[in-house]
């Protein structure tokens, strides 16, 4: 028999660490190749882990709940292995010694996943002064976890001196009254909040807020929603007009389909739009492949389909592949006004809020207008105000231009 590893994969471009939900299997389970063995969410996906082998499950190295990097051990597993019953007599045959104490290993102690480091550097400490518990001694996320709900944290020599001067040993307690609930955070959510600490840390944010008229939009959309539902079978939603705008937006201003990579940008050729979608308590980031190119129908179908996958949990890794620029439908939950938190690795994310009717100017006349806030965050490294400026202007030409003489659905 030989022992295999079994790894946490890759599930997405950006994805570096996942948290096992739940194992599909238990140890002395004797599994098949490609059988599932464990569900395992990232802030992108919830998708299965197949077995990389055919053999027993000789130990769960991770626990369900735990967020381990891409490349980590989940698991043991014993394979058969060509050889391995001569390899057994060989090692029978040779005289049997005494055991010899041997230091523990630490080969690995001064390896770390980039969740470590990250959670670290949060809480100032100091990683050479943690005992890890994972193999080599490496120190693994669930160690400083232990280690900060303790609030003995070993900090940083030289921070030290300090702290004990204006701090007491015992932790800051969060101050609870009768009838709170405590609700932990695990999961997708905790997925999600790591991810959007490491693009406030990562990330220099700026801002900045268009103003639409889409009055000829909402009013062709309303004669259109009826005889479109009854030939496709699925609602021409207002999503899908301003997800068609930013396609050709960023066609004419691809520097906003671009990605900070260390010391250079990565300008994207195919315009992948991501759009934020919710299912109760999830929140999942599908992609539309090549957005440019498809007809109003075809992005109001994938949205549709998107939609009932993931109140199904059925989106897959390869749905939340590849995404370049992000549109979030802020308004259907009454928004007016919002600012995005940029989706890693990308360069800046729209939030398209609440159309709401209201008097406007007009030839110096008061009027009633449908209009809405366009809202786009930007990576200031990658982006300035000039060229996002003329990308929301060109966004708000298209959109004001929509009407029933120059809107094409198939």
């Amino acid at each position: 028999m030989a022992t295999e590893k079994i790894t946490m994969p890759q599930l997405g471009e950006s994805v570096t660490e996942g948290t096992i939900s739940s194992w599909l299997v238990k140890e002395g389970d004797k599994v098949t190749k490609y059988d599932p063995i464990a569900e395992v969410l990232t802030d992108k996906v919830s998708a299965e882990v197949p077995s990389s082998f055919t053999g027993v499950i000789k130990e769960l190295v991770a626990s369900e709940g735990e967020t381990i990097s891409v490349g980590d051990v989940m698991c043991l597993m014993e394979t058969e292995e060509k050889g391995a019953r001569e390899k057994e007599k060989t090692t029978a045959e040779q005289p049997q010694t005494d055991p010899v104490p041997t230091e523990p290993d630490q080969s690995m102690k001064k390896r770390y996943s980039p969740a470590v480091l990250r959670l670290a550097q949060e809480h100032d400490l100091e990683l050479n002064h943690v005992t890890g518990t994972g193999k080599g001694g490496r120190v693994t996320r669930k160690d400083l976890e232990k280690i900060i709900q303790s609030g003995e944290l070993p900090q940083k020599e030289e921070q030290e001196a300090s702290i004990s001067s204006h701090t007491t040993s015992q932790p800051s307690e969060t101050i609870t009254h009768a009838g709170d609930m405590e609700i932990p955070v695990s999961g997708v959510r905790k997925a999600i909040a790591q991810n959007m600490v490491r693009s406030k840390q990562e990330i220099p944010h700026a801002w900045m807020t268009v103003e639409v008229d889409v009055t000829d939009l909402v009013s062709y959309r309303n004669r259109m929603k009826k005889e479109f539902m009854e030939k496709e079978g699925f609602n021409l939603t207002y999503f899908a007009f301003f997800v068609k705008a930013v396609a050709q937006a960023l066609k004419k201003y691809p520097q906003l389909n671009s990605t900070w990579q260390e010391d250079k940008i990565i300008q994207r050729k195919a315009i992948n739009l991501s759009i934020a979608v919710a299912a109760e308590d999830k929140l999942f980031v599908p992609v539309i492949k090549n957005a440019d190119e498809k007809s109003m129908k075809g992005i109001a179908k994938e949205i549709f389909e998107f939609a009932n996958k993931a109140k199904a949990n059925a989106l897959t890794s390869q749905d939340m592949e590849g995404g370049t620029f992000t549109v979030n439908n802020t308004g259907s939950f009454g928004s007016i006004h919002s600012m995005g938190i940029i989706n890693h690795p990308q360069s800046a994310i729209l939030q398209i809020e609440s159309i709401v009717k209201r008097p406007v100017i007009i030839n110096n006349m008061f009027a009633a207008r449908d209009m809405v806030n366009l809202s786009l965050s930007l990576d200031h490294r990658v982006l300035d105000g000039l060229i996002c400026g003329r990308f929301l202007a060109y966004v708000k030409e298209l959109l004001e231009s929509m009407s029933e003489e120059n809107i094409q659905i198939y």
